[in-house]
């Protein structure tokens, strides 16, 4: 199953935190913070949202950094998924 998303829409898949500190701690599942650096899926093809003309400035395959608690998560054929506006996206990684 494909998801396509609608309108200013942006489908991400977290990447994993890390799970050791930089002086070697190995960090527990509660101990880790929820990651903020995601791998773009897919993007909508934006237009007028909210009577407003939004371009699409992320591109499949970007990694990026998204809001900390932004968007819908989702679950499908067993990989998670969140669903962000691209409003909720503060940055790309290069």
């Amino acid at each position: 199953m494909k998801l396509k998303p609608l309108s200013d829409r942006v489908v991400v898949k977290m990447v994993e935190a890390e799970e050791t500190t930089k002086s070697g701690i190995i960090l527990t599942g509660a101990a880790k913070e929820k990651p903020q650096i995601a791998q773009v899926v897919e993007v909508g093809p934006g237009g007028i949202v909210d009577g407003n003309e939004v371009v699409m400035t992320v591109k499949v395959g970007d990694k990026v950094i998204t809001s900390k608690y932004s968007g819908t998560e989702i679950k499908l054929d067993g990989e998670e998924y969140i669903i962000v506006r691209q409003g909720d996206i503060l940055a790309i990684v290069e």
